[in-house]
């Protein structure tokens, strides 16, 4: 079975971490160690399915639990990409939350293995099926659908 692999791939988790810890992007000191820390409000461009994202980075507790939260809208190509230290199984909601949204679940390697749909203030968890995933992309509802970034298929060319 063919599966959708990102262009993120392999590098691109440490890369973004790095430009991330580091602030190396978004005007965030262009790498200079003694530039300010990142902010959780910094927005980063990433290729996600050859598509440009900018997202938001979600890195500690904190940040993962606020998420999109209260958050009314987002543009077409804005998103939250979480970031987790580790393999594990996903559980997302909605609580608090006015926006309709797809979740899409990615391994280690940037391969994207699940997408779910979300919806506005539902406080019910939404549980990935499988259990060695490390990343979650949290876009507007479609938009995996609309640019052809599906799990389990080769992409569309």
């Amino acid at each position: 079975m063919f599966r959708t692999k990102v262009p993120w791939g392999r590098a691109v988790p440490r890369a973004l971490l790095a430009a991330v810890v580091l602030g190396a992007a978004a005007g965030c000191g262009r790498g200079d160690p003694a530039a300010a820390p990142r902010a959780f409000s910094d927005w980063f461009t990433v290729r996600v399915g050859g598509q440009p994202v900018r997202m938001q980075v979600a890195l500690s507790d904190a940040e993962m639990a606020r998420g999109l939260m209260g958050r009314r809208d987002l543009a077409p190509d804005q998103g939250m990409l979480f970031v987790y230290a580790a393999p594990q199984v996903m559980k997302f909601w909605m609580e608090n939350t006015p926006l309709p949204l797809d979740i899409g679940y990615f391994g280690p390697t940037g391969e994207l293995e699940e997408v779910h749909a979300l919806y506005p203030f539902d406080a019910t968890t939404v549980r990935s099926r499988g259990d060695r995933l490390q990343f979650a992309l949290e876009m507007n509802q479609g938009w995996f659908r609309a640019h052809g970034i599906r799990h389990g298929l080769e992409p569309p060319r």
